[in-house]
């Protein structure tokens, strides 16, 4: 049912949504597309910390790192730059004041115009914030007059994401030690910035400030950088960072950071101390469950204050959803979007498919991008799956080498009886060559049928096709 079809006289099912990051706000959308009555409460700004200070302007910065990359390295493929008529080799300098203005303008102007989306779709959009009073009610503050007002719902929709970790003994003071969400305001490039963490935010920072000319120091207490992917990618790219000059730390913490004035100080676990110009804490992330009523309506967290919810979103209430990064689900703006637009479909009575968080295709934004969906190798190491791998190394690709590209492997995994079951893509643009092998796992495609595709020559996604068809299993 959409709007055009309410009926004369009925109620119409009331959806209060607490957040407009992307699951609210596809949430919101998806509601008044099937006739419900929405209304969304946001604090900060529609699209959530996603586009205002994460995913829009962390991947904009990695985007100039990118392209000043790519022109430090373009004298390998035959390109020249002159002055005057002599060649000179180019130095790439950031203006980093205006590279943030232009990803804090891009991250605002994307905001603006989801609200707009929002208005014109009939969304009533509270800028406040709200409060579960039981699990058919709640309680908004609105920020602009100050008032507060109870409305009845028929369904409750949680969206309230998460924030930076802090550590008790390294406190982000926006000045020389930073969370993720404050690198913004730096107006000059970092001479050494120390990152602790080596987690996905950790490693893309790192990467990027590496590519944009800081010297760069990386912090891990595990013995890898990004000890949760695939070991072949989380090699490679330990490789490119020392390579890149970056200085890598394994197997330590760090106990303490201190702002020294004109720098900072970090002791790492074993007593020794490392100095540079900046800090960047990329230690996790906490939900902002804290104070939202949710306990006392009846809905169940764990114990790290993550909303625990099922795979159509839906709580330990009936009538109460939960979406994102404040869920027990993967933190990914992808995955808030589906279970936003998940819970609206269940809620409304329409078809509502599980999300399979095995089925979701994740990437993180280093040089090389690192993409990956479904069963990894390790599953199969340990025996959790059975199945085969196929790893193709890129620089055996044409394309590959026709764009200078020498990091990088494709790698697609089936069962034993050939249905592909997962896929690893390290390269330049990963999370967009990642795509079919998601296809062909959602719609259970075996490594024939990904290999009859026929693909570009010469192409990236060429690799993708013959790694399946060296998985062939002969029917004689």
């Amino acid at each position: 049912m959409n709007n055009a079809e309410k009926i004369p006289g009925k109620k119409p099912h009331h959806i209060v949504i607490i957040g407009g990051g992307p699951g609210g706000y596809e949430a919101a959308l998806a509601g008044v597309q099937l006739g419900a009555e929405v209304t969304l409460i946001e604090r900060n700004g529609i699209g959530g910390a996603a586009v205002l200070t994460d995913v829009v302007p962390s991947k904009s910065l990695i985007a100039t790192a990118e392209a000043a990359q790519r022109v430090e390295s373009s004298s390998a493929l035959g390109v020249k730059f002159s002055f005057a008529g002599q060649i000179i080799k180019p130095k790439v300098e950031i203006d980093l004041a205006s590279v943030n203005r232009r990803l804090l303008d891009l991250a605002e102007s994307q905001s603006a115009d989801m609200l707009e989306t929002l208005m014109n779709a009939g969304v009533r959009v509270i800028n406040g914030t709200a409060r579960l009073d039981g699990n058919h009610h709640v309680v908004v503050d609105a920020i602009e007059d100050g008032k507060s007002e109870r409305m009845e719902a028929k369904t409750i929709i949680v969206a309230v994401g998460a924030h930076p970790r802090e550590l008790p003994d390294a406190k982000p003071d926006g000045e020389r030690i930073f969370t993720w969400t404050q690198l913004y305001n730096l107006t000059e490039l970092p001479e050494h910035m120390i990152v602790i963490g080596s987690g996905v935010t950790g490693a893309e920072f790192a990467s990027a400030y590496n590519a944009l000319g800081s010297k760069v120091s990386l912090i891990s207490s595990r013995d890898k950088v990004l000890p949760g992917n695939d070991a072949d990618a989380a090699d490679l790219i330990e490789r490119v960072f020392r390579r890149n000059g970056v200085n890598i730390h394994s197997k330590t913490r760090a106990d303490k950071v201190v702002n020294t004035g004109d720098g900072v100080e970090v002791t790492l676990a074993d007593g020794s101390v490392i100095k540079g110009s900046h800090c960047l804490m990329a230690v996790g992330a906490i939900p902002n469950t804290h104070g939202l009523g949710l306990e006392e309506a009846g809905v169940i967290l764990t114990e790290t204050g993550h909303v625990e919810v099922n795979k159509v979103a839906r709580t330990s209430r009936a009538n109460v959803y939960a979406v994102g990064d404040c869920t027990n689900f993967l933190p990914l703006a992808s995955v808030s979007a589906m279970q936003g637009r998940t819970a609206v479909f269940h809620t409304m009575g329409d078809i509502a498919a599980p999300t399979e968080l095995r089925n979701v295709a994740s990437n993180v934004f280093t040089t090389p991008e690192i993409a990956s969906v479904g069963w990894m190798e390790k599953d199969i190491a340990e025996g959790r799956v059975n199945g085969r791998v196929e790893k193709i190394e890129l620089h055996t690709n044409p394309r590959a080498k026709m764009l200078g590209i020498e990091d990088g492997f494709i790698k697609v995994i089936c069962s034993t009886g050939g249905t592909v079951i997962g896929g690893v893509i390290a390269a330049p643009r990963a999370s967009d060559l990642i795509y079919s092998i998601a296809v062909a796992i959602e719609n259970r495609l075996t490594v024939d049928e990904l290999a009859r595709t026929f693909t570009v020559y010469p192409s990236l996604t060429g690799s993708i096709s013959d790694a399946a068809r060296a998985l062939h299993t002969p029917s004689v």
